[in-house]
């Protein structure tokens, strides 16, 4: 497998690359991540079952779109595939560090100007991809409420029922979420679609972003996901502020918002974020 991977590296590069040290880095989805690298360069490679290749080459889609604006750094997608019975994504490896408070005031500008970038006319994407290990339907849309509704709130209940997680009337909380979005026209920005903190760093001074889940939506499902984890540092949000500032109603769309998460990861984990999602789902009904 290693050796056709390198092969792949060396004609992208257009020299040879033999990867003479791989190092496994973290296992998640059934993915493993690893180091590799010569006497001269490193990269980044994801590796899971052949299945999977659809999956690592939406990521590496996702990672393309994002290179809208010069301040953030997007690591460079080298190649991807099939060998046997793997599917692989090579990216360029950031060595990277934690950001000081002018580099996240940096990001959030940098996440703003790409929110007014590249726009489109309708919601959604070219093509599915994926939440995490969860696919992510994407069929085009004109009208905000009935996307957010129906593609990212009716579909995930529908999976969680379909694994007995949760017991609930999907029609009557994809309506509650379409009341709740009512009015509510957002321009169709490019999303990042899953911006946690551990899906971001900074390298050389400059954030990063990675691990996408890429559409055109409201801008707002991308600061409400900073917000649901841990917030981003408060440098993150002032900048975001000094180059578009939220409407003051994002405060009434944000559990909707992060509510999307949260059924994600009561579906991925269990536990305790399926106690968040009843909590969430009655609330919304309340």
């Amino acid at each position: 497998m290693w050796h056709f991977i390198s092969e792949q590296i060396s004609e992208e590069l257009g020299k040879d690359f033999i990867c003479d040290d791989i190092r496994q880095l973290h296992e998640q989805f059934h993915t493993r991540a690893f180091r590799v690298s010569d006497d001269r360069h490193r990269f980044f490679v994801k590796v899971a079952d052949a299945a999977n290749l659809h999956r690592l080459q939406a990521e590496a889609q996702g990672l393309e779109h994002l290179r809208l604006d010069e301040a953030l750094k997007i690591p460079t997608v080298i190649c991807s595939g099939k060998v046997s019975q793997h599917s692989f994504l090579v990216l360029e490896y950031l060595n990277m560090q934690e950001g000081s408070v002018q580099s996240w005031q940096i990001f959030g500008q940098a996440l703003a100007r790409l929110h007014q970038r590249d726009q489109q006319q309708m919601y959604g994407w070219q093509e599915d991809n994926y939440i995490g290990a969860t696919p992510q339907p994407n069929g085009w849309q004109k009208k905000w409420p009935q996307f957010f509704a129906e593609q990212r709130i009716g579909y995930l209940l529908q999976l969680l029922i379909e694994k007995q997680v949760l017991d609930v009337k999907i029609d009557k909380v994809v309506e509650a979420i379409k009341a709740v979005l009512a009015g509510h026209s957002p321009a169709p920005s490019p999303l990042h679609g899953d911006l946690w903190q551990g899906n971001t760093g900074f390298w050389r001074g400059k954030p990063v972003m990675f691990d996408p889940a890429f559409y055109y939506g409201d801008r707002e499902t991308d600061i409400a996901m900073t917000e649901l984890f841990g917030r981003f540092p408060e440098a993150f949000y002032q900048g975001y502020e000094e180059v578009w500032p939220l409407e003051d109603d994002y405060q009434y769309r944000k559990p909707v918002y992060q509510l999307y998460h949260i059924l994600n990861h009561a579906l991925l984990f269990g536990g305790q974020y399926v106690q968040s999602a009843n909590m969430q789902l009655q609330n919304l009904d309340s």
